[in-house]
């Protein structure tokens, strides 16, 4: 009796094809991923702080080694059923450990050794790149020129320490996967050069703010006022300083307290829905306002060519804070704005004669790129004092220095010609200085089938408390000042938006 028949034959639960090294080694890998799966799972569930990141790993990168495996493991069976339907051998002679052999120990434990100090390393290497994609310096710095407008003025918002992911995804994996399906567009786009400049906005897939701004800011506790104090200059050679003192009706209230005042609009009982017929959300025709008791109030805008037939062409987007809040943080602000903010801190010096003219003049300009931008205003700037006030270049060289520096640095950080980026494409819904921004609804067109109307009235949202004009004189009131416009424009000022006017 030969050798191979005294040899007992051992039992296999699955089909002799799948005994193959191929099929093995795609078993193996994708049994380590989904054993890699379910745990990463359990953390998450089990996390006290949920990271969106965790997502890149449990549900695109680990379920693509799994898949992987198994597709490696079918084509080893498919492999061995072809050569069993050719006539070859359909199973593969397995490999044997000896551990009594010595050359066998050896390696083994060679061959143990390296894969656990592979595997150490590449799990430590797998953290810190995790650990990188986590941080700002990831989303802001890795495409530079495309993303440095929005990281640098991240960098100087009230949120720069609030992680990108954190507005941009928020928690859980589900809106994580949206965004990095989204961003394989954009990883193309950049490698490509598809880019926009300037970059499309607002977000049309942005995540509710309701997922993510009110995790730390809760409209329902939002009360009562909050004193804000604006500083302006005149354009003439006194940069004629005034201000205003405004008293911001903040409002707010949910189950907590009355609803009122500006965040009225979130009230948790309110819900508002609106159609913008442009991109930028800047033309509203048509808003549905339902209370709590059901009450429904429809305002169309009378004096736009839109119809309830046109309701059927454009989506309709539920008011959320983003929809006046439009840039928390990457903002960019313009040119008046912040030469009167610099000037009201004395870090561009108000007492050079026409300096606010000049240099929002200068800063609105359009130029090619930052080092031509920083240069003209630089030499703009010099220029100007030099031939209109040589006497101050003489005797206050140190103001004149500063105040160039800080423009520069103002530009720099607001205004970004190479991705085409400033105030004009970005347009700030919050107030309505220099944009429509309230009086998007509020304009007194917006009428209901009963002649109610949305008002414009100033009073709403604000009352000043006090005015201190160009004359000199100073009116406080807390019943309300009556504003007086700067210059003598009559009326004009109740019947034209101001961002007509200052849109800069």
């Amino acid at each position: 009796m030969s050798e191979a028949q005294n040899t007992p034959s051992r039992k296999r639960r699955l089909p002799a094809t799948y005994y193959n090294m191929i099929t093995m080694a795609g078993a193996t890998i994708a049994a380590i991923a989904l054993g890699l799966i379910v745990f990463l799972v359990v953390l998450e569930a089990t996390a006290t702080e949920h990271n969106p990141y965790m997502g890149i790993v449990a549900f695109i990168l680990l379920p693509a080694f799994l898949v992987l495996g198994l597709i490696i493991g079918a084509f080893g069976v498919l492999r061995q059923q072809r050569r069993r339907r050719l006539g070859l051998p359909s199973t593969e002679k397995l490999p044997q450990i000896d551990f009594n052999n010595p050359a066998h120990m050896r390696a083994t434990l060679f061959i143990s050794v390296t894969f656990v100090i592979f595997l150490a390393m590449t799990g430590f290497g797998s953290f810190k790149a995790y650990e990188y994609t986590e941080s700002d310096e990831f989303c802001g710095t890795l495409c530079h020129e495309v993303m440095q407008p929005e990281y640098t003025a991240y960098s100087v918002s009230p949120h720069a320490r609030v992680g990108c992911v954190k507005c941009h995804i928020g928690s859980g994996a589900e809106w994580f996967v949206k965004a990095k399906i989204s961003g394989m567009y954009q990883v193309y786009a950049v490698l490509f050069d598809k880019v926009p400049r300037p970059i499309e906005t607002p977000i049309a897939n942005l995540r509710p703010s309701r997922d993510t701004c009110e995790q730390c800011h809760w409209p329902a506790h939002f009360y009562n006022e909050k004193l804000v104090v604006h500083d302006y200059y005149g354009y003439e050679d006194e940069n004629t300083h005034w201000k205003l003192h405004l008293l911001m009706k903040i409002g707010g209230g949910g189950d907590e307290g009355p609803a009122k005042g500006i965040h009225w609009h979130m009230n948790i009982n309110n819900d508002i829905e609106y159609v913008a017929t442009d991109e930028k959300r800047l033309e509203i025709p048509w808003v549905k306002s339902t209370r709590a008791d059901g009450t429904v109030k429809i305002y169309r805008d009378v004096e736009a060519d839109f119809e309830d037939a046109d309701l059927a062409e454009h989506d309709s987007r539920h008011m959320d804070c983003i929809d006046c809040h439009n840039r928390p943080t990457h903002h960019y602000n313009p040119p008046a704005k912040l030469v009167n903010h610099a000037m009201s801190l004395g870090r561009i010096d108000p007492t050079l004669p026409g300096i606010k003219g000049l240099v929002v003049d200068l800063m609105s300009e359009e130029y090619e790129s930052t080092p031509e931008a920083l240069a003209g205003i630089e030499t703009g700037m010099r220029e100007y004092f030099g031939e209109e006030h040589p006497e101050l270049v003489a005797s206050r060289p140190d103001d004149l220095e500063r105040s160039i520096a800080t423009v520069k640095r103002l530009f720099s950080t607001n205004i970004f010609p190479e991705m085409k980026v400033s105030w004009r494409d970005f347009p700030d819904h919050i107030g309505h200085l220099t944009t429509p921004g309230c009086f998007r609804c509020h304009d007194g067109n917006h009428e209901t089938e009963d002649g109610e109307v949305l008002s414009r009235d100033c009073n709403i949202c604000h009352t000043i408390v006090a005015q201190e004009r160009k004359d000199g004189g100073k009116y406080v009131s807390l019943d309300a000042v009556e504003y007086v416009h700067p210059e003598d424009i009559d009326e004009e000022w109740k019947e034209t938006n101001c961002s007509e006017c200052h849109e800069g």
